[in-house]
């Protein structure tokens, strides 16, 4: 378990693990196919093997051309995400920075789900996706400016 940090502010801040070295290895492998649908199956068994990695999913949130699907992926990456921070002792509050490389999956999901929430007209999602967003990482603006 990772520990959980307490800032100058006071808010604890959270840290996920790295991810496993199998999904770190089996994400590379599917980067490196230049056929999308067999990086799409590449992922697919990867997430077969691997539910809970926050990473898989994201990979195929990103991968899939199909909204709605694409948005079922960012949520299963949230939620494995919001597991995962409660494993690492997050309790609901606190922050969650992109400048730890091992936060940066779940905060991707995040992100996704929210512009995925946009394009699906679930307006009230997305706004909480938003405000969830920058609770974790206050400086998710200049962070996001930077993904585009």
């Amino acid at each position: 378990m990772n520990e959980v940090k307490l800032n100058r502010g006071g808010l604890p801040e959270t840290i996920l693990p790295e991810e496993n070295s199998d999904v770190l290895k089996g994400l590379h492998n599917a980067e490196s196919l230049e056929n999308n649908d067999e990086k799409y199956s590449s992922l697919l068994l990867l997430a077969e093997s691997h539910p809970n990695s926050i990473a898989v999913w994201v990979a195929l949130g990103t991968l899939s051309s199909l909204r709605m699907q694409s948005y079922a992926f960012y949520r299963i990456a949230y939620h494995r995400g919001l597991d995962s921070l409660r494993k690492n002792g997050w309790r609901g509050s606190g922050f969650v920075r992109w400048d730890h490389p091992t936060n940066r999956d779940f905060l991707l999901a995040l992100d996704g789900l929210q512009r995925l929430s946009v394009e699906i007209g679930d307006l009230e999602e997305a706004t909480r996706c938003q405000h969830f967003l920058i609770q974790l990482e206050p400086n998710w603006q200049r962070v996001s400016n930077t993904l585009s």
